[in-house]
């Protein structure tokens, strides 16, 4: 990755630059002590995980109610919400001591996020927009999140180079269509979104 830390806070952070630093922080000292970040991942935050949910937060339209599911560290919910303070944000996890994680970062930081201790498939709301990190193959994260997706909403799933295998295992949802976004920022590597329509 090109993109500096500084680049990526004048470019996506304008408005969170003090926030976004201090999430940064967390990351590489509370969230590799309790096991949510692995231990070599402190020099790596802002390239690996920070600038790697940046290019999802293009793809979603102004002023949508969000959901993140698995959410874990708060990647990409937290970013998201940082970068997009015109979204209303919520965030699912159904451990119990990441909740707990993801309630601290969410308080100390100010943000006015909404966070839900549970499995997707138990949330009975639905939102304009359902993302995913690493959560699970495609065909299984249409079963868990599809019914949290309102009409004319989406899926949108972070996905490595295998994302095109993943949309050819999927059964098609009826009412649906697949879009795969590779998405090449400036100074990022290549991202790959997979976008899942839901048209009636």
């Amino acid at each position: 990755m090109i993109v500096s830390r500084e680049t990526l806070l004048d470019g996506y952070f304008k408005e969170s630059r003090d926030k976004t630093d201090r999430y940064a922080e967390i990351l590489k000292t509370w969230g590799i002590e309790r096991g949510l970040v692995g231990p070599k991942e402190g020099d790596r935050i802002w390239e690996r995980h920070i600038a790697n949910c940046l290019p999802l937060t293009t793809l979603i339209p102004e002023g949508v109610k969000v959901v993140d599911i698995g959410s874990g560290a708060g990647l990409p919910g937290i970013v998201i919400a940082l970068a997009r303070p015109d979204l209303e944000l919520t965030l699912i996890e159904p451990l119990q001591r990441r909740v707990d994680f993801l309630n601290e970062v969410t308080s100390l930081l100010e943000l006015p996020i909404t966070v839900i201790r549970g499995k997707s498939e138990s949330v009975k709301k639905s939102f304009e927009v359902v993302t995913a990190r690493a959560v699970a193959p495609l065909p299984k994260l249409l079963n868990i999140s599809w019914h949290l997706v309102k009409n004319q909403g989406a899926l949108m799933a972070m996905k490595g180079e295998g994302a095109q295998a993943e949309i050819d295992a999927a059964e098609p949802k009826k009412h649906s269509i697949t879009t795969l976004h590779t998405l090449e920022l400036p100074g990022f590597e290549i991202s790959r979104v997979i976008e899942v329509r839901k048209t009636a």
